[in-house]
């Protein structure tokens, strides 16, 4: 008997009643309690502890928790109350709650997360705020689930298994009975649903939906990667079925209502890699000395009709997704690379922006409707750059035409306030079971930017003949690309950094923003810095994305602008094609708010592909980097926090961590303001943009990181 009260009593303390006594006013709210009516809700009969109950709720009141409406009696005070947000998991089962509703995001303790997850819209309720400490409170309600799949590796034991969540935002592993396992076995890789979870579980329960297959394996590792931030890897047989039964004829009928290129000279300039080519340049010189200048796109929604299995499945995916080995398309593979894609000598239909363009690079007419074209020639980037080059080969008059245009209003674009970010992108050699054997960086040449121009004019120009109307006049609801002007807060941390090494950028107006920034970019070329320079400046800028309301693109220097020159792979493109073709035939204005709800969905597809790719680099750099394990590299530190510095290495640009722990000559401290850890005793400084050298230690492929120490 004794045993037993110790064991009670251990359970009740002060501040344990003080959780549990919260929690159940939490619950209610609205109500008034008194200690018999908690007691009874904490299914408490031990005297002692009801005496207890009365003292933790004068600590309470004394708290400014709650109020004692009258002698005895209890309730929340009101001005508590709850608020929705979004919550943001911690690997350690805390949380953060983002809220419209407050400034400060809300912390809340693993123990008052009450089985939300990581994503997830949720009701909490506001404890009490002390002073100068961040805002702490209790979910009380999960409003709506961010997703119910998780990918994992499988631990098996006698009677049960687990999936082991990969990502450090799912701190829990999904129970699975050995029942539902779905012929996975231990050390797969695979994707659980949960099903389940009680409420006094420690762990969800769930089921194994698809096996991905064994860790380790290059495909199974892409699919996990995909599957992780909720993409697809492989199109549901429906869907494909549906695509094998589009007719490829291009009818008679068809061509008479669009305006025939197939007898002037056209090409497509692509990655050589590229199987779905989605635009083609047509040129011929004018009687009048002018050059005509066509921006063909694909016409795939000719092909995708609204309302079909092959439309809804697109507009779900909302783009296709480039992995460091693969890409997983928007479209399948009959139209992505058949149908719709603009290959060398077959007919294909089309909807282009067609430009007359003098020696100057002035535009005298702009025409946009649908086309049918034939083209003459497939350009990989390096053979067309070659023709720049040399001027030699294939259609050279044609392309050093272009070229000569395309560098004239670039130059144009900058001089008016575009920004110049010219960045190189990380490629590897991959062999064919996928292991990267090098890396190397891909920079944007002549013959790219010559494809990038035409195709910034003719996403300029769709946007402006719907967006640009008359004053007075409304213009009808459509899709625009918007890049919104920098973020003054974030602008001014940057600043901050950039003084340390001695350059400044000016902030007075927007002008001066984008023309110091584009002086910046080039003091900095060549320089030790400027990745990382380039990669801050990126991350002061606000993110570009779909709405159809227009405030202009910063980055680019355009009042208007949209996506229209890449419908097999973005959604957005798909619907300014509809929505041209409905107001071409006088069609009234779409419904903005449908349209805006599409927007904020290709959006968010977006980023979650943006992050995929990412995550597959990391993984390839880490993979490619296993074999290095012990060697020396130069680096330069390209981030800084409480535990450690992050360092990327100069000859493959992979990032690993120096992690403060490993410092052991000093106690090194986090200074944020200054972007540096720095030693208290020795004052050492490890600072943003330093030059070190590190030994690679680890290389963890599960968690795709690298680790390092000061060599």
């Amino acid at each position: 008997m004794v045993g037993k009260r110790k064991k009670t009593e251990s359970r009740y303390n002060k501040q344990s009643l003080s959780q549990q006594i919260m929690e159940v006013f939490a619950k209610s709210p609205a109500k008034t309690l008194n200690y018999k009516q908690i007691a009874a809700t904490l299914q408490i009969k031990d005297m002692g502890i009801k005496r207890l109950i009365v003292s933790v709720l004068y600590d309470l009141v004394a708290l400014d928790q709650l109020s004692e409406i009258s002698t005895g009696k209890y309730k929340l005070k009101a001005k508590m109350g709850t608020v929705e947000g979004v919550v943001d998991m911690t690997s350690r089962g805390a949380a953060y709650i983002v809220s419209e509703e407050i400034e400060e995001d809300i912390f809340v303790s693993p123990a008052n997360v009450n089985r939300a997850l990581h994503g997830d819209l949720v009701k909490v309720f506001l404890f009490a705020r002390k002073k100068s400490k961040q805002p702490e409170g209790e979910i009380v309600e999960i409003i709506k689930r961010k997703k119910t799949s998780f990918v994992g590796v499988i631990q098996m034991s006698k009677s049960f298994a687990f999936l082991v969540p990969i990502g450090r935002n799912m701190p829990h592993d999904i129970f699975i009975p050995l029942a539902q396992l779905n012929g996975a076995k231990g050390g797969d890789k695979a994707i659980a649903q949960i099903t389940e979870w009680p409420k006094k579980a420690k762990n969800p329960i769930g089921r194994i939906t698809d096996v991905l297959g064994k860790s380790g394996d290059n495909d199974t590792e892409m699919h996990a990667i995909l599957a992780e931030f909720d993409l697809p890897y492989k199109f549901p047989e429906h869907v494909n079925e549906a695509a094998e039964e589009i007719s490829d004829e291009i009818t008679k009928e068809e061509i008479a209502k669009r305006r025939d290129f197939r007898n002037i000279t056209t090409f497509t300039v692509d990655p050589a890699d590229a199987k779905d080519f989605d635009d083609a340049l047509s040129i011929q010189k004018l009687e009048n000395g002018n050059w005509e200048v066509g921006v063909h796109i694909a016409d795939v929604t000719h092909y995708v009709r609204p309302g079909s299995i092959i439309e809804k499945e697109a507009c779900e995916r909302a783009t296709s997704v480039y992995l460091v080995d693969r890409v997983v398309p928007m479209l399948p593979e009959r139209l992505s690379n058949g149908l719709c894609s603009l290959r060398p000598n077959e007919e294909k239909l089309t909807y282009s922006a067609v430009f007359e363009i003098d020696e100057k690079a002035e535009i005298h007419k702009t025409w946009i409707g649908r086309t049918v074209i034939c083209s003459d020639r497939r350009f990989s980037y390096e053979e067309a750059q070659q023709v720049i080059e040399t001027e030699e080969g294939d259609y050279k008059d044609e392309i050093l035409c272009l070229d000569k245009l395309a560098k004239k209003f670039r130059a144009k674009r900058f001089k008016q306030g575009a920004i110049d970010f010219d960045r190189f992108e990380v490629k590897f050699d991959i062999d064919e079971n996928g292991k990267p054997l090098s890396v190397y960086f891909k920079e944007s040449k002549d013959s790219n930017k010559l494809i990038e121009e035409f195709m910034l004019l003719a996403n300029k120009k769709v946007a402006e003949s719907v967006g640009r109307v008359s004053k007075g006049k409304k213009a009808k609801t459509f899709v625009y690309r918007v890049h919104e002007q920098p973020n003054a807060e974030k602008l001014e941390t940057f600043n901050k950094f950039i003084h340390k090494f001695g350059f400044e950028i000016k902030t007075a107006s927007p002008s001066a923003i984008s023309s110091s920034i584009n002086n910046l970019l080039k003091d900095v070329k060549g320089n030790a810095i400027q990745n990382l320079v380039e990669t801050l400046a990126i991350r002061s800028m606000a993110k570009a994305k779909y709405t159809t309301i227009n405030v202009g693109h910063y980055g680019l220097h355009f009042d208007h602008y949209s996506h229209f020159t890449s419908p097999i792979r973005r959604y957005p493109d798909m619907m300014v094609h509809r929505l041209l073709n409905q107001y071409e035939n006088h069609g009234k204005s779409a419904n903005q708010d449908k349209i805006e709800t599409q927007c904020q969905h290709c959006s968010d597809m977006e980023l979650r592909a943006s992050q995929a790719e990412r995550s597959s680099i990391k993984y390839k750099q880490v993979e490619f980097m296993v074999d290095n394990v012990g060697e020396e590299f130069d680096g330069t530190i390209s981030g800084v926090t409480e535990w450690g510095f992050y360092v990327e290495l100069n000859d493959n640009k992979c990032e690993g961590m120096v992690s403060i722990r490993e410092l052991e000559d000093d106690y090194y401290e986090f200074d944020e303001e200054n972007y540096c850890i720095v030693g208290r005793s020795h004052k050492i400084t490890y600072r943003l943009g330093d030059d070190v050298r590190v030994l690679v230690t680890k290389a963890n492929l599960a968690a795709k990181q690298l680790d390092f120490v000061l060599a």
